[in-house]
């Protein structure tokens, strides 16, 4: 049984940060590429991030570039989403979620284990 579970999310002030964290219960955990979306009310769910199985392949949203970074601890079977320099933009709830494959896509149809989602509200 693989469950994903995040943690970290929260309210923040403009141009502050925060760090979500997801632990990967299941084996295997190395073999697969994980990815954080987000969802903002009344929008899609998006791929704001995503990293291979070794995480040295990644990808950020144009609208997070420069300001997230996506990490993975495979010891602890854990990913990671460092978030600063937040906008009001960015709130949402975001949810991590295991790729199919030890790479990724953008699609969320390609991902098969998701987390419930933490919400992550900035004020301005």
């Amino acid at each position: 049984q693989v469950q994903l579970v995040e943690s970290g999310g929260g309210l923040v002030q403009a141009g502050g940060s925060l760090r979500l964290s997801c632990v990967v219960s299941g084996r295997f955990f190395s073999n697969y590429g994980m990815g954080w979306f987000r969802q903002a009310p009344g929008k899609e769910r998006i791929l704001v991030a995503a990293a291979s199985l070794t995480g040295s392949t990644t990808y950020y949203d144009n609208s997070v570039k420069g300001r997230f970074t996506i990490s993975r601890d495979d010891a602890k079977n854990t990913v990671y989403l460092e978030m600063s320099s937040l906008k009001p933009e960015d709130t949402a709830v975001y949810y991590c979620a295991r790729s199919e494959s030890a790479g990724f896509t953008t699609y969320a149809s390609s991902y098969d284990y998701w987390g419930q989602g933490t919400q992550v509200t900035v004020s301005s």
